[in-house]
């Protein structure tokens, strides 16, 4: 019978160990080769649709580079645990040194039914007082606690809203979590940074669920301390608000706004100069992620550039009523703001999408 096949190609474009993406019309594929088999795929991943044929071989399986999710090389079959994950398959020939593949898969596609998220749920703000969160990113060896000016001023803020505010109050020291570094999902795919996070999906060991439950679900008010490290924020602020990229994109890709009414201000503290420079990033990261600011939305020190005697840094920060006053202010004017934002509303239209693009995304 004469059986119409596709001719991808020479089989030396499909070398041994490795996966090369294919074209039949308008589909990608999937084409990799394995002790001397070669399997063909659809190269459209069952996660969010990452390019299969852009992954590598580990064992018999191909692994999406978007989030890894693996499906075996010949029968697109999900690997142990997820077999009931299948992308389409092919069959496949090889003469005359050409790869070639019937028309129409061999197998259908399939997807395991998955719960959603814990995180996914939409934001909803339950009755009860203003919320207050408080985040730390002061780094520190654990074991050996040390004084933190800027973490003092921030326990002080959190205090005053709670016994002169009648706030509730959280605070989460971010060097406490277990926190992996943002992967760059968002470099290789927009829509491969989802919310929740793709690392948060797959690591339950992985902790910024903790912040991004308290962020989203939670707060109404969020103070971010930090120190002044060469004259930037400090490390672990920009490892936390890499791994939040997650919110702000789903302003742009999804036109969704994860934080409504939400006010945030600002604690930095550091021996050397260069507080306005630091308190513009954070301003503009939170501004990018939807939030609002009262009047005057940080408070913050520094000795300045030739000021080397960080012993006398640290007692002026202790000793400093004007700086635990005016963290206790900062709190009370970001609570004041969030009670206006809370109570109540501009409408759902009222609010358009973030960030600035010359064209739709979705």
């Amino acid at each position: 019978m004469n059986e119409e096949w596709v001719d991808l190609g020479p089989l030396e474009d499909f070398p041994e160990g490795a996966v090369r993406e294919a074209m039949h019309g308008s589909k990608r594929l999937a084409v990799s080769r394995r002790n001397g088999r070669v399997g063909v795929l659809e190269g459209t991943c069952n996660h969010v649709g990452g390019p299969l044929g852009q992954g590598r071989l580990d064992g018999e399986y191909v692994v999406c580079p978007s989030h890894y999710w693996k499906f075996h090389h010949a029968t697109g079959v999900g690997e142990p645990g997820s077999e009931e994950d299948r992308v389409p398959s092919y069959a496949v020939r090889v003469d005359d040194d050409r790869v070639r593949i019937r028309p129409e898969p061999a197998t259908l596609r399939a997807r395991k039914p998955h719960a959603p998220h814990p995180l996914a749920r939409t934001p909803v703000r339950g009755d009860g007082p203003i919320r207050v969160l408080g985040l730390s990113t002061t780094a520190m060896t654990p074991g050996n606690p040390r004084y933190s000016t800027s973490e003092d001023l921030l326990t002080h803020a959190l205090a005053a809203a709670a016994t002169e505010q009648a706030c509730e109050a959280q605070f989460i020291r971010v060097r406490d979590l277990r926190i992996r570094a943002c992967e760059g999902y968002y470099s290789k795919s927009a829509r491969a940074c989802t919310w929740p996070c793709s690392i948060t999906q797959m690591d339950r060991s992985d902790e910024m669920a903790g912040i991004y439950e308290a962020v989203v679900h939670w707060a109404d008010v969020i103070l971010v301390a930090t120190p002044i490290r060469w004259g930037a924020a400090s490390s672990l602020y920009f490892k936390m608000v890499e791994r939040m990229n997650c919110i702000q994109n789903q302003e742009t890709i999804a036109d969704r706004h994860l934080l409504k009414n939400k006010v945030a201000g600002f604690i930095i503290t550091g021996g050397q100069d260069n507080v306005q420079a630091v308190a513009g990033q954070l301003l503009g990261f939170f501004a990018e992620v939807g939030c609002q600011f009262p009047q005057f939305p940080y408070v913050a020190h520094s000795r300045g550039w030739s000021a080397e005697d960080m012993e006398q840094n640290e007692l002026a920060v202790q000793k400093s009523t004007a700086l635990h006053d005016g963290a206790a202010a900062l709190a009370a004017r970001c609570a004041a703001m969030a009670r206006v934002m809370v109570s109540s509303s501009l409408g759902e239209g009222a609010l358009v999408g973030g960030g600035r693009k010359a064209h739709p995304t979705a």
